[in-house]
């Protein structure tokens, strides 16, 4: 059999699982990042039950077991701390790694079957009635396949499936991780952390690591109803204390112990409608993955998860593809990741209308709390593909 080759673009989660896992079946793959170098992002990340097994399934659990924190249930709660809905133990839960942590543990998985290549801005995509390809303007690079996972705003996306549009989440949302040395002292019932709501505003907080570890600390996110902010990080940090203020200990605590550098914005946004997520060539194809093929709102925490289920299934389906059969492949592909991201994106919609609800139909009631539940096992039932010859 001929060597296959796969063009990865975008160096992020999706990219470096696919990339490596790809090449552990034996394909040769280039990956393009635009950036300068390969940075492995700020803050942390959730990864849901779904998500460890699909790095179980890429061959990456044992490397995700050494710097993953399990969190704990931590019920819901209102703004004043009255207990919302108390914790459930039959849900699942996610473990949360630090971004740089999750970086290390993709690069020791992409082995010498990858060559990374950074600066390289796709701006062509090839046409599908030859061999799959992408430039930047002054060299274009050719394989049997090439992976768009390339984020929210993917080029190649763009240029396979126009029709896909990015509309606003309708919030923004932040994270930080503040180190240990700078963490305020967390005691009683809100030791493990805290999930609070109230009137379309979100606060999560839990520890990341124990105290000592060199990247760990008190982990928040928060979320807030409108656009995202323009503002330099002062600015926004400022407008976070001010948001929040009067909420129950420890938050205020949590902000005022955060740095402007330690702040990460998010901008989020929905792909309506769905695009294919692959598309036949004349030799071979182009597929689409992570944020790239199905960009959601962040309530839901999936992000991670959903990416990472998508680079397993890619490895599953391609892992006995020679050329002739890689569009047959991608069209398996595209059929069972639509099946599971369509399904999923319903429950994701309803979570966000339930906890943007603002007034008297707002998270104040227990509808919202009880759909978070919903939502996690739905996003939990996940199970990797079985052995593929």
């Amino acid at each position: 059999m001929s060597e296959r080759t796969a063009i990865v673009v975008g160096a992020g989660i999706a990219g470096l699982a696919t990339a490596g896992g790809l090449a552990r079946t034996g394909w040769k793959v280039t990956l393009l990042e635009r950036a300068d170098r390969l940075r492995p992002g700020r803050a942390a990340v959730q990864i849901w039950p779904n998500g460890v097994r699909a790095l179980e399934s890429l061959g990456l659990a044992e490397a995700l077991e050494s710097v993953a924190t399990p969190m704990p249930q931590l019920g819901v709660r209102r703004p004043d701390g009255r207990i919302l809905h108390p914790t459930d133990d039959t849900v699942p839960r996610p473990v949360l790694v630090h971004r740089a942590d999750l970086h290390d543990v993709f690069m020791s998985g992409l082995g010498d079957q990858v060559e990374i290549r950074t600066g390289f801005a796709v701006r062509t995509v090839g046409p599908t009635s030859q061999r799959p390809s992408v430039g930047d303007g002054a060299t274009t690079c050719s394989a049997d396949l090439v992976v768009g996972a390339d984020g929210t705003d993917s080029m190649l996306r763009r240029r396979l499936a126009p029709a896909a549009t990015l509309v606003s989440a309708g919030y923004a949302r932040w994270r930080a991780v503040i180190p240990w040395f700078r963490a305020p002292n967390l005691s009683g019932e809100l030791a493990p952390g805290a999930e609070s709501f109230g009137d379309g505003h979100r606060f999560t907080f839990t520890a990341l690591g124990t105290p000592g570890t060199s990247r760990g600390g008190l982990y928040w996110a928060a979320a807030v109803p409108g656009a995202a902010r323009p503002e330099p990080p002062e600015t926004q940090l400022a407008l976070l204390r001010r948001w929040f203020a009067g909420w129950h200990a420890p938050i205020g605590d949590l902000l005022a112990a955060t740095h402007p550098e330690d702040l990460v914005q998010e901008t989020v946004r929905e792909l309506r409608p769905l695009p294919a997520f692959a598309h036949a060539a004349e030799h071979g194809g182009y597929a689409l993955a992570g944020d790239a093929a199905h960009a959601m709102s962040a309530h839901a925490g999936q992000g991670a998860g959903l990416a990472l289920e998508d680079a397993a299934v890619l490895q599953h389906v391609l892992r006995g593809a020679v050329q002739g059969s890689i569009g047959d492949a991608l069209e398996e592909y595209a059929r069972v990741r639509a099946a599971r991201i369509t399904r999923f994106a319903a429950h994701s919609r309803k979570l966000d209308a339930a906890l943007q609800a603002r007034g008297r139909f707002s998270v104040s009631g227990r509808f919202a709390p009880r759909l978070l539940d919903r939502v996690a096992l739905a996003g939990a039932e996940w199970v990797a593909p079985g052995p593929r010859p």
